[in-house]
């Protein structure tokens, strides 16, 4: 039986995404990012909580201190670069636990006319609240901390998964070589496992890619406003909430970290955009 497949081969896909330089600049700002964040603790140049009250509000450029310090004199490089650790540990937490939970779910809606009705208003029950309210309310039941910060934007973000991959499910199951395995007696378990998941598969990594900087944002909010990573552990939020209270005296306190997170969002979401077009089967296939 042969599986028509809208997924492009992998030398394919490399050579659409190498011949678009947003895709390849991106790229290379996620990879160092990424690194920067798994190597913050042996990278940072000063623990971030350690304080140092003879040098508060360093401006950058400050030796010892390139991107200055806060009000305790705490090294905002380093803090930034622990608070890009958090981010994105809890971007991939969250976006993992909408995909485990969403994923089966939109197939069940998009596969199963029975589920669709039950799943789908769930969905748009869910999807009634705008993301960061429903992200805050349920951090605001958990408690504050990282996990359950992750967990919070991951059960938010479980709504638009659903749509997406169920609508995906919809558009693959009344293709033919489904129709014929269905004709060759498969299973519906079966046809899901081996012919609409796989192709589905570049749906889900596109939204992945989305999903991500959305989690990063609602990361950010949900600690600026309390509900997210507890001082004196660094966030990006947690700094920019602290900095607001000086940011006429030393506005790089704020500027810094929030151009970090416009940086790590607007990366992924371009880079999102250039795997989207590097997909599609419609595009070249030179």
């Amino acid at each position: 039986m042969t599986t028509t497949t809208t997924v492009p081969d992998r030398g394919r896909l490399l050579r659409r995404l190498r011949r678009n330089p947003l895709a390849v600049v991106s790229f290379v700002v996620l990879t160092l990012a990424v690194l920067v964040a798994v190597l913050s603790p042996w990278l940072a140049p000063y623990a971030p909580e350690a304080t140092d009250f003879g040098r508060t509000f360093t401006p950058p450029g400050t030796p010892g201190h390139p991107l200055g310090t806060d009000d305790l004199g705490r090294d905002v490089l380093s803090r930034i670069m622990l608070g890009m650790r958090a981010s994105l540990t809890v971007g991939v937490l969250a976006v993992a636990t909408a995909l485990v939970i969403g994923v089966p779910l939109g197939l069940a809606a998009g596969y199963f006319r029975a589920c669709d009705a039950v799943i789908s208003r769930l969905a748009d029950l869910m999807l009634a609240f705008p993301f960061l309210i429903l992200a805050v309310g349920l951090a605001a039941i958990r408690g504050a901390s990282l996990a359950n910060a992750a967990v919070a934007i991951g059960i938010a973000q479980i709504p638009g998964i659903i749509r997406v991959v169920r609508s995906d499910t919809l558009r693959l199951k009344s293709l033919d070589f489904v129709a014929a395995s269905v004709v060759d007696g498969a299973g519906d378990l079966w046809i899901l496992r081996r012919h609409v998941l796989p192709n589905a598969t570049s749906v889900v990594l596109v939204q992945a890619t989305v999903a991500i900087p959305a989690a990063i944002l609602g990361e950010a909010v949900l600690s600026f406003l309390g509900l997210g990573i507890q001082p004196p552990d660094p966030s990006l939020g947690t700094m920019l909430a602290t900095a607001q209270q000086f940011a006429a005296r030393a506005p790089w306190s704020a500027i810094l970290p929030g151009l970090a997170i416009m940086l790590l969002a607007l990366a992924f979401n371009v880079f999102g955009d250039s795997l989207r077009d590097a997909l599609d089967p419609k595009g070249s296939t030179r």
